[in-house]
């Protein structure tokens, strides 16, 4: 490829690994893929990773990426970084933390969520004025915990970040975030579009302490910082957007956004399953994350997240010694009970976010001498996939549309992540959902949405029309299975009855 050609990296830095895309800015086309892994530690609802990992994985896996495109170094025109939502990070002396940074995922803030959210009016007012209810996921209820558990380290912190925040600030010295993962904080304001005075002042956070707000995550807050640019083998000209939050990347690698598809719901099944569409409206329900985009158009991207998708199903079937792909339907089809009731699991391994469970396990019942260990396998994917699409509805109804109107329900869904390439997966989704599904070709959509990010930064054009043109987020048409209403009434009436005592 000449040198004259504009190459761009997106930088997907996941809770387990970071992957950089090498795509070729005006064709769309990944070059490459470099990858590095991070590690996660903690017990007993805590979750940590150490920043300085993310970044040591960040130039592992942008480098590599440059390498095995083939391109030489004065191609790269621009670079940005998605992360992992909610994540806190706080720094101290020269800009580098102060501990491991509490991820999403980690439970141990829900007591200080509930404190949270029985102020300032309550939960329907925190989702009016931030888009969300506080809950441990988000970093509010993260820096309250901090605060309580370890104040010196808050009171020593000289700046506060979200994962992606911090990375874009190594690459170029400038401290940024943008409206779609500050939308995650429950400290912005998605009414007003910056952060919430009132909010910052009940949970003791000095705003001095936090990045500016960029309009969008396409726009160019710099160019690579001169230890950057060394560390990663690039020329300093390269652009670095301000990037944003992985489900916001997503969405721009789909082509959804402003310039392009609106209201059009994605399932995306990875560590956590998620739900998410852009749209016009700017719902506030309790339950569900009122995210704003980042592509700066007037459009929002309500989510709604659960905790337990493709790991948990994985430890299920670790557990009974079978391959994730050997499973059956765990319902009363002959394979299951054995006594038509059917096997029901509710995966939550980790507490569960969506419904907001942050205190529950898993729940197996059901089982007979002759149930199938594959059925209840088969049950652990029905739990997750239930649980998934349980948040869709509540979704789609906040939005003001009606999950069992035939317009909405024929409209496919948009299925992603690492769920999205196993088959039972795919065909539990469409049995429990009864919609098409349409599964894009692309393998790394949030890395290919950040890549959009960095061509928006290096040439000023709008990232979804450019993921748009690029064709990110076409892919196979599956058709629309029979609902299975036996088995998703089955799971609800379980979920039911054992949330006030099993699952609380």
């Amino acid at each position: 490829m000449p040198a004259s050609r504009s190459v761009v990296i997106g930088v997907d830095s996941s809770t387990q690994s970071t992957k950089a895309a090498a795509v070729d800015a005006d064709t769309g086309a990944l070059l490459a893929v470099g990858r590095a892994p991070h590690t996660v530690t903690g017990t007993a609802g805590a979750r940590e990773s150490d920043p300085e990992e993310w970044w040591t994985a960040l130039v592992t896996a942008v480098r590599s990426a440059v390498r095995d495109a083939d391109v030489p170094a004065a191609s790269v025109t621009g670079i940005a970084v998605a992360g992992q939502q909610h994540g806190l990070v706080t720094l101290g002396p020269g800009g580098r933390p102060l501990r491991p940074a509490l991820l999403w995922n980690d439970t141990r803030s829900a007591p200080q969520a509930a404190a949270l959210a029985a102020h300032l009016g309550g939960p329907e007012a925190w989702a009016a004025r931030t888009g969300s209810v506080p809950v441990a996921s988000m970093t509010a209820a993260k820096w309250q915990w901090l605060r309580e558990h370890e104040p010196e380290r808050a009171d020593a912190a000289t700046g506060v970040r979200l994962p992606h925040d911090h990375l874009t600030e190594r690459l170029s010295g400038t401290a940024v975030t943008d409206p779609g993962d500050a939308s995650g904080t429950c400290w912005y304001g998605t009414a007003t579009g910056a952060y919430d005075r009132e909010v910052l002042d009940l949970i003791g956070l000095d705003p001095a302490l936090l990045p500016a707000l960029a309009p969008t995550g396409a726009t160019r807050v710099g160019t690579l910082a001169p230890a950057a640019a060394e560390a990663l083998g690039l020329p300093r000209a390269v652009a670095v957007a301000a990037g944003t939050g992985d489900n916001m990347a997503a969405a721009v690698g789909l082509g959804l956004g402003g310039a392009g598809l609106l209201d059009h719901p994605v399932v995306s099944l990875g560590t956590s399953g998620t739900v998410f569409a852009a749209t016009r409206a700017r719902p506030a329900a309790p339950g569900l994350a009122g995210f704003a985009a980042t592509d700066g158009a007037g459009t929002y991207l309500p989510l709604g997240c659960t905790l337990n998708c493709t790991l948990a199903v994985d430890r299920f079937a670790a557990l009974l010694g079978l391959d994730r792909e050997d499973a059956v339907p765990g319902g009363g089809d002959g394979d299951g009970g054995g006594d038509g009731g059917g096997v029901v699991v509710l995966p939550y391994l980790d507490g569960e976010r969506t419904p907001d469970l942050p205190h529950a396990a898993g729940l197996v019942t059901g089982l007979r001498h002759g149930t199938d260990p594959r059925a209840v396998l088969g049950a652990a994917y029905e739990g997750a996939a239930f649980t998934v699409l349980r948040a869709l509805d509540g979704l789609l109804a906040a939005c003001g549309l009606d999950p069992a109107a035939p317009d909405v329900r024929d409209r496919p869904l948009r299925l992603i992540g690492g769920g999205a390439r196993g088959r039972f997966w795919t065909d539990t989704v469409r049995r429990l959902s009864g919609r098409p599904l349409v599964v894009p070709a692309a393998g790394e959509l949030v890395a290919l949405g950040a890549a959009a990010l960095a061509a928006g930064a290096a040439t000023g054009s709008d990232p979804v029309a450019l993921a748009t043109a690029w064709g990110t987020g076409a892919g196979e048409v599956l058709p629309a299975l029979p609902r299975d209403g036996e088995t998703w009434d089955r799971i609800a009436g379980v979920l039911t009855a054992a949330t006030p005592t099993l699952l609380s």
